[in-house]
């Protein structure tokens, strides 16, 4: 069992879900039980399947949890977009935010190749 925190790909999903609830916080009230909790939920997601794929045995059982954790970056991929398109984020915002996703999706496929390249 490896340390998720000291993981990059963990990192960075972290400071990914810092600013979505921080963004997130500024959605109107009657938001709040409806796209501010999904989008919150989608990207929790991705630092929580991580760490927990990394408490897992087998590089194979690691990399099953980083296939569930890019569904859910694939999730909040969608659930950012629609916030733009309600005009819920600022477009620099959306295009900031889907920037960092984007940089995340490819650290979470390049590490998901990595352990299925050694399970």
């Amino acid at each position: 069992m490896q340390d998720y925190r000291h993981l990059k790909v963990w990192q960075r999903s972290h400071q990914l879900v810092l600013g979505v609830y921080r963004l997130t916080g500024e959605f109107p009230t009657d938001e709040r039980y409806g796209l501010t909790s999904q989008i919150r939920r989608s990207a929790m997601s991705i630092p929580s399947n991580i760490a927990e794929g990394s408490a897992r045995g087998s590089d194979s059982d690691f990399a099953r949890f980083m296939h569930i954790a890019m569904g859910s970056a694939a999730e909040l991929d969608y659930q950012l977009l629609l916030a733009h398109d309600l005009q819920l984020l600022e477009p620099s915002v959306y295009q900031e935010l889907a920037g960092e996703l984007t940089e995340v999706r490819r650290m979470l496929t390049a590490f998901s190749q990595k352990l299925k390249a050694h399970g």
